[in-house]
């Protein structure tokens, strides 16, 4: 089911995912009937490397939109795609899930998430590198993402991972 409103789509599916919600970036993919699967990619109709999410969420962070929140529920799974928002307007939740997704995307392209990435993914001026300092720590008291390297004191120098690097 597709909901349309003014500020946000939401899809819902039935079911829960078989793989981790927080994985979807970078979970190879998995299907439920893998004959339907695989005539629907014979057909041209889906694809078959399971990049779709990763394209929504790199979409979302290349024109500044809030990263797509994911709810699993008892039997079903939505994902809601958020319309424009300033920095001011997303809250601390929205602030976190988009580093989240933003050290994914790093990861998976070979990078690593730093400050200086963290500011260009929401437009943040460079004197102010403390705003996202704030984002990154809360998102590593949320326990979404580690340090790159413990060892590393340098907090200028510091690179991010996902937690599950």
């Amino acid at each position: 089911m597709i909901e349309v409103f003014s500020n946000r789509i939401e899809i819902t599916n039935p079911g829960s995912p078989l793989i981790d919600a927080d994985r979807f970036v970078d979970h190879s993919p998995q299907s439920r009937n893998e004959i339907l699967a695989g005539f629907m990619r014979r057909l041209n109709i889906c694809e078959e490397r399971g990049s779709g999410y990763d394209k929504v969420v790199f979409e979302c962070e290349y024109n500044q939109l809030p990263a797509p929140e994911i709810i699993v529920g008892e039997n079903y799974t939505r994902i809601i795609l958020y319309g424009i928002q300033g920095f001011k307007e997303m809250d601390k939740k929205d602030k976190i899930r988009c580093c989240y997704l933003h050290a994914c995307l790093k990861y998976v392209s070979g990078e690593h998430m730093t400050n200086q990435s963290v500011r260009e993914r929401f437009k943040i001026a460079e004197e102010n590198y403390p705003m996202a300092s704030r984002i990154i720590s809360d998102t590593i008291e949320a326990s979404l993402l580690k340090d790159y390297d413990p060892s590393n004191k340098s907090r200028k120098y510091a690179k991010y991972i996902p937690y599950w690097v």
